[in-house]
């Protein structure tokens, strides 16, 4: 399949660069995946499609503050890091700016030398393994010196950084947030609780994937990035007993849906594990974990496009953006959600 079949036109007006002041009260708009028809309602409304007995899955992956601003020792030019994964150790693959300056050997300086890294390792995509020192903590550091890193369409500051975090945010590892757990709200989840429906936690570390663009024109030639995921016995024996019920499985975000595929594809059943995925989901994939998707609306010609295409159809996915488009909905992280069931 071509790249430009996932295209579709959105006005810049509609990406949305502030979150809204209540996480419930985005909009929502609700797809049969079988049919293609639309229903336009409030993100709070979400619990009239969720049953007792269901189960909800969500990604309690925490964004670290892994931008950090220093300087180069060698020149004592700046520079940004992004701090992308831990790949083993202190080792950390990262993003700098600018980059093609930094090679092996050089080192960076953060915040007086609290921070400083090592360049060991240049990778193909323009990318670096960087070898970190400080004493400590590293999760303290970051707090001391580290800023969220917002996606590069955000250009208003974030005057809270907790709102780029769900709520239910607990292991520290992402470099972006899952975007569509941002709507949930404590009450809301306390709702769907009290009605009989099961919450679920899984772990995908979100990581260089979500920054890298779909660069081929044929998508069966792009390489995904692999992100570190992890799912409990906990999870696993919940969710085996909802399948085992004839309840449904409701993935909230793209990250969830990766991480229970992943897991369903080489197995019969869900299972404790963990590792690193690098599954690419796009139209022709068999879904065996998920019987609803809870999401965001994508960037044009992204991955998550094709995602959510497969799991409905390509026609129903540019209808449905082409009508959030005339309706004005908000996009991106701080925008509005799509259920698709």
């Amino acid at each position: 399949m071509n790249i430009e079949e996932f295209d579709y036109h959105l006005p810049e007006s509609l990406i949305a660069q502030t979150p809204l002041k209540n996480r419930d009260q985005s909009r929502l708009l609700v797809l049969n995946k079988q049919n293609g028809t639309m229903e336009h309602l409030y993100f709070k409304d979400v619990i009239q499609y969720l049953n007792p007995g269901d189960t909800l899955v969500l990604n309690d992956t925490r964004v670290m503050p892994a931008r950090l601003f220093g300087l180069k020792e060698e020149t004592g030019a700046k520079v940004e890091m992004l701090m992308l994964a831990q790949i083993e150790g202190n080792d950390w693959e990262v993003l700098l700016k600018p980059a093609k300056r930094v090679k092996v050997g050089h080192r960076l300086n953060f915040g007086d030398g609290n921070i400083t890294a090592e360049c060991i390792k240049v990778l193909e995509h323009g990318g670096r393994v960087m070898r970190l020192h400080y004493d400590g903590i590293l999760q303290e550091r970051l707090d001391e010196l580290g800023e969220l890193p917002l996606p590069p369409y955000i250009k208003e500051r974030l005057d809270d950084p907790d709102r780029y975090q769900t709520v239910y945010a607990k292991e520290s590892g992402s470099a972006a947030a899952p975007t569509a757990g941002l709507h949930f709200t404590d009450d809301l989840l306390k709702q769907i609780k009290d009605k009989g429906v099961n919450i679920a936690f899984i772990t995908l570390h979100v990581g260089l994937g979500t920054f890298r663009p779909v660069s081929v024109d044929n998508i069966d030639d792009h390489e995904m990035h692999s992100e570190y995921y992890q799912m409990t016995k906990k999870t696993a024996d919940l969710l085996n007993q909802t399948r085992a019920n004839g309840k449904r499985i409701i993935s909230v975000g793209t990250t969830s849906t990766r991480t229970l595929e992943t897991i369903r594809r080489d197995n019969s059943r869900f299972l404790e594990k963990s590792g690193w995925t690098d599954i690419f989901i796009y139209p022709g994939f068999k879904f065996k974990a998920i019987d609803g998707l809870i999401t965001n609306f994508h960037l044009p010609k992204s991955t998550l496009v094709m995602l959510v295409s497969a799991f409905s159809t390509r026609d129903y996915i540019l209808n449905v953006y082409q009508t959030a488009v005339q309706m004005e909905y908000r996009f991106f992280s701080f925008g509005d959600a799509m259920l698709i069931i």
